[in-house]
Order: C-alpha cells, then structure tokens, then sequence
C-alpha cells in the first residue's frame, strides 16, 4: 500500500446527516494515509458528498465539478494526481449520469455505500476507469464502520440512528436516495456515543430522516422506541444533553413526549416540521397529517414541557396553493408560535409526484409568499430572543468567539450565546445571564467570566 502522506478535502451539502457522513468518510480514509485539507487545489482526493434537497441540487454539483476539473488538471500538469468524488444523494439519483456529464469524475457512490471507500478507490486504481457504486447493500454500513471509526475531540457532535424514509412525500426523494427506514441496533448507537464521550463530547444530536420513527433492536431481540433509546443514552457518562432531529408529527409518540419532562438531559427544543397549514395542501403532500392533528400535538407536547421552543418545515407555493391555503399556513404559525423554522418556496424533483402536477405556482407568486411567510417568522424569532434578556439559562461552551477573550455556547434552545470567559472552560456548562440580542444570537456574562 502507499504510504506517502496523501490529503482529502470533503466540501459538505446539505443536512446534518451529510455533516455526520463527511465525518465518517474521513474516518475511513485514515487508516489509507489521507489526512484532512482546507485547501482542495492540493488533495489528493477530493468529495463532495451532495444534497437533493435544495432546488437545482445537481446543476450546482455539476458547476462545481467544472471548478474542480481545472483543479485536477493543474495537478496533472506538475505530476500530481486528483482523484474526484461525488457521494450522496445526487450521486445516488444520478448515478452513470454524473460520470457521462463530468468524465473527470473517479468515484460516484450513495449514502449507503461510503463505508465501501477504500474499496472503491482499489478498483479505480486498478481499473483505471470511473467506479459507480449506488446500490443498496444488504449489510450493514454503520457496523463495519465501526472499527475504524475515531471519534473526533468536539464538545458537540452528531450521531445517526436511523435513516430512509417509508413515509412518500409527494415532494420528497429521501426515499428514493436514502432508501426505506432503517433503525440502528441500540447496542450499537450506545456504544459509538461512549467513544464520542471520551473524546469529550458533551452534547449529542441524534440524526434520522425520520429519527422519531426510530425502532431498534436491543441486546435481548425487543424493540426499542427513541424515547427508550434517550433514556440509554442519557445514562453514559459525560453526555449532558441530548437533542435529536428530524420529526415526523405521526412519530411523535406519547412516551417520546412523556421524555420531555422526565429526562432532564433532553433539551426543551423541538424541530416538528408541518409543511403547510391547509388540509388540502397537506393532503396533496401525502403528510398523513391534519393542521388539527399538528396543533393537537404541539398543545401535548406544551403540556408536558412548558418551555420547549418548536422549530418547524414550510414549503410555500405547493402546486395548487391558493391564496386561501397560504393564509391557513399564516394562520397556523401565528397560532403555534415558532422560535424559529425554516422555509422555502417549492422546487419540483424529478421522479416525485408533484413534479408531475399541472398546478404548478409562478416563482413571483412563490416569491412574495415566502417573504410574507418569513417576515412573520422572523418576527416570532426575534421576540423569542428577546425574551431571553434577564434570564440566566445554562451555556454549553463549545469553542472560542472572534474576539479575544470570547468563547461561544449553546443555550438549551439552541441559541449561539456569546460570552468573555477563559478558554479553559470550553466543554462546560456555565449559568449564564443573557444581556443582549443581536441578529442570530445573543450575548451575555456570568459571575465567574474574566
């Protein structure tokens, strides 16, 4: 094997699960003498492991590719090699297509297979021509990765516990590109999380596509919901707080709700998307849920937790949207109230149903909805915000701010919070007094600052 130092650079798109998967590819390519790099005009291997989400998700992959082809033939002309990958979900919609449009391209592979890389990279060696790799394998990707996982120093981190999605959003193509649901073995996630605590993370944000619908299986062949999967997890030393994300309002179990004001380790934040406030629209999305349904939901989930903060999902201009659907979607975050959400204007994927709708909305309809939208959410943002000032909450401090003397933490509603404190508080959780609000965070002290 090559042993000469070699370096990858990995651009990321897209969800946190991709953020865990960047993580995991590196991992991988360790014990393969790839160290990482900033700097992508001088990896040896470069990977962007891509998101189908967004609008025009492969175009900019594509525009990407044409930058980082001058890059890989740069190298050639100094006698240096660069290897090009394109990993997740666009590379498993795409598929040969991506090696037919950019031929500098070395490896395509899905978010199944990444665990297959030093595979991969042999046979493209071996070969010397492009690897395509996008099926579903039937082992399991997360226990052979697990002998080479070496958890990262973080005070915060990621940890995927379930992925795919069985639920078929008209809109949607995680189930095409992430396959169906699939639930880690409790054993397995346990034990990934003790080595994240060695390392000395104290926050742990349980990823899924639809985490709350997560099922695995325990030592003795039961199966396990997320709320027994917290309580495990909540009991490993050296984990403070426990979030997870993304939820399905028909997954939101009663003793998942139960967990939120019996675990004091689970964080009173709360990302459920909706989608819409009209039925017919929710209808039309094939969400399995009702804007009474939802709003039914959040009233228990209040009831269990007083002082948990919602975050939420909007799709504006959905084919077939009228004027009076936007307004019950208006009507339906005035009622809920969000500390924050996000929102974007409908964007058709090919191979989905509504891509196929003939009620598609104009983009300057779309357009002016969605600035009605967030101005409103902005609005809910900011008095949410603001109603921090005077309030002590306690701060996980995860790294240092821009400023000397500055360190940056999380509060328990996720809120960035600026504080001057010594560096080596970082990894500890300090009561803090919030005295001020800027745009996308807050600041504040505490007795002990220097």
């Amino acid at each position: 094997m090559d042993t000469a130092p070699k370096k990858v650079f990995v651009r990321t798109y897209g969800c946190q699960m991709n953020v865990y998967d960047s993580e995991r590819m590196r991992d991988v390519l360790g014990p393969l003498g790839y160290a990482e790099t900033a700097v992508p005009e001088e990896a040896d291997l470069v990977i962007l492991n891509t998101c189908h989400i967004r609008e025009k998700a492969a175009e900019k992959v594509y525009s990407e590719l044409g930058k980082i082809r001058r890059m890989k033939r740069e190298r050639a002309e100094l006698g240096a090699e660069m290897l090009i990958a394109v990993a997740g979900c666009v590379a498993q919609a795409e598929g040969e297509e991506i090696v037919r449009r950019a031929p500098a391209v070395d490896l395509v592979f899905g978010p199944q297979t990444y665990h297959r890389l030093p595979q991969l990279l042999a046979r493209r060696k071996e070969g010397g021509r492009a690897v395509v790799e996008t099926e579903f394998p039937a082992e399991d990707k997360f226990e052979r990765l697990d002998d080479n996982v070496l958890p990262r120093k973080s005070v915060a981190a990621f940890l995927t516990v379930q992925e795919g999605c069985d639920k078929f959003c008209s809109f949607c193509v995680v189930p095409y590109t992430r396959g169906s649901e699939f639930s880690r073995p409790v054993e397995q996630v346990v034990a990934e999380a003790r080595r994240l605590a060695t390392r000395g993370v104290k926050e742990l944000t349980l990823l899924g596509q639809n985490v709350n619908a997560y099922h695995g299986l325990d030592g003795q062949g039961r199966s396990i919901g997320l709320a027994g999967l917290v309580a495990e997890l909540s009991r490993i030393d050296g984990i403070e707080r426990l979030r997870y994300t993304t939820s399905h309002p028909r997954d939101m179990t009663d003793d998942l709700i139960a967990a939120h004001a019996e675990n004091s380790k689970l964080m009173p934040y709360l990302h459920l998307p909706v989608q819409s406030g009209s039925d017919s629209i929710l209808k039309s999305m094939n969400r399995g849920h009702t804007t009474e349904f939802y709003i039914r939901l959040v009233e228990e989930i209040r009831a269990a937790r007083p002082d948990i903060a919602l975050s939420g999902d909007f799709i504006v201009g959905f084919p077939g949207e009228t004027d009076d659907d936007f307004e019950s979607t208006l009507n339906l975050v005035r009622e809920v109230g969000y500390a924050s959400a996000f929102s974007f204007k409908y964007s058709s994927r090919p191979g989905t149903p509504a891509a196929e709708s003939n009620k598609q909305i104009s983009e300057k309809e779309k357009s002016a909805r969605l600035q009605d939208l967030q101005a409103l959410i902005h609005a809910q943002q900011t008095a949410f915000n603001e109603a921090m000032v005077g309030r002590s909450v306690p701060v996980l401090l995860e790294k240092p701010g821009r400023d000397p003397g500055q360190l940056v933490g999380r509060s328990p509603y996720l809120q960035s919070v600026h504080l001057q404190a010594d560096l080596s508080l970082i990894g500890t959780i300090v009561d803090t007094h919030i005295s001020g609000v800027g745009t996308n965070s807050l600041s504040g002290h505490y007795p002990h600052a220097v």
